[in-house]
């Protein structure tokens, strides 16, 4: 596959995400609230702090998507290996990471709050240990990146 097609595929796959995520976020998540608040009338009170959280939650994950859009514009210009991929790419594991860590916290407040379950830190978990992999993976990508755009440097001095 050359660089612009697959520039393309990546945009393509970031823009279904994009959507689908805006699909979740203002449209199931706030169905799935009013019908947890139909089944149990006593859960009013903790549907919006959690939809206050799941919506801040989703600005790191849409900023990973304009981070990825940059390096998919990376990659259809032949710069895949530059300095400015990896730091796109430094910038996604910390935004993977800082999300992570609000998550977590967010829930040790709500469950301090009343507003949570002891289960529901299950999902959190889960939630949190894939945030954490994102952030481990997209840093250490970015410090391959790195060296390959040193060895790339390198070879462009060398006649």
């Amino acid at each position: 596959m050359k660089q612009d097609g697959l520039a393309r595929w990546i945009k393509f796959v970031i823009a279904g995400v994009g959507i689908c995520g805006l699909i979740v976020y203002l449209v199931i998540m706030p169905r799935f609230g009013a019908y947890l608040v139909k089944q149990n009338t006593m859960l009013e009170k903790n549907v919006l702090p959690w939809l206050i959280m799941i919506w801040v939650s989703a600005i790191p994950c849409y900023a990973v998507l304009v981070l990825g859009w940059k390096v998919a514009d990376n990659i259809r210009q032949d710069r895949t290996f530059s300095y400015d991929t990896a730091k796109y790419l430094k910038w996604v594991s910390y935004l993977a990471m800082a999300d992570s860590v609000f998550v977590f916290i967010t829930h040790v407040i709500f469950l301090l709050l009343d507003i949570s379950a002891a289960v529901v830190m299950l999902v959190i978990i889960i939630v949190v240990f894939f945030g954490v992999s994102i952030s481990v993976c997209a840093a250490a990508v970015s410090h391959l990146v790195i060296k390959a755009a040193d060895i790339q440097e390198e070879n462009e001095l060398t006649v």
